[in-house]
């Protein structure tokens, strides 16, 4: 009942839970209930561009939007906030995604989720006293039996199986041939079969490919 009502109160905001674990001393955290909240789609995009923080002209608008409403939340809620962009020293979010059940490696090495593939887009997470009953987790990744085209979609081989390259993926997206990544997102993630059916707004892609890129 708990579980439910945060995913209710977290959906008034187009904010979905993106998995929760009981979190220990080894967590880095406290112990208790870790909450983690992501965009909800479709209409996420929507809904947060006409949020004070993205029409004041003010830097960071979706971190403080984040701040405002995770943390509004977690106030109501008795818990604590915690966001992936304070630090440093910054809290271990990549773990505590894997710690969900929910989020793996993907074939590309970026987490991979269950209902967002690789538009993963972590906004912040709720550490609650004690622990509550949370629904059981996916038994296996998404990509267990996907055609894994992740490893080939790069035009230029940027990401794929090997590490990333972060300066030939800058390099190929200041030429005329990257304007498609760069204005409608990253085609690694397009391609995986579970973003295709998450319904994220491409000016949302766009949005972070050019924070990423500037």
């Amino acid at each position: 009942m708990i579980y439910d009502t945060i995913r209710q109160r977290a959906a008034r905001h187009h904010l979905d839970i993106f998995g929760a674990f009981h979190a220990g001393t080894d967590d880095g955290c406290a112990p208790g209930t870790l909450i983690m909240l992501s965009p909800l789609e479709p209409g996420f995009w929507a809904h947060v561009t006409a949020e004070p923080e993205l029409t004041d002209g003010a830097p960071d608008p979706i971190d403080r939007w984040s701040s405002r409403i995770i943390g509004g939340l977690a106030d109501t809620l008795g818990g604590a906030a915690h966001f992936p962009f304070d630090g440093p020293p910054y809290a271990p979010f990549i773990a505590w995604a894997k710690r969900t059940g929910r989020a793996w490696a993907s074939p590309v090495g970026m987490l991979v989720h269950d209902t967002a593939g690789l538009m993963i887009s972590i906004r912040g997470a709720i550490l609650l006293p004690g622990r509550i009953d949370l629904p059981p987790a996916p038994a296996v990744s998404p990509c267990a039996g996907c055609a894994q085209h992740c490893l080939t979609a790069c035009p230029i081989g940027a990401l794929g199986s090997e590490p990333y390259d972060v300066p030939a993926c800058h390099a190929y997206l200041d030429t005329p041939q990257g304007a498609d990544c760069l204005t409608g997102g990253c085609l690694v993630r397009q391609i995986c079969p579970v973003s295709q059916r998450f319904g994220r707004d491409a000016a949302q892609s766009a949005h972070y490919m050019r924070h990423f890129h500037r």
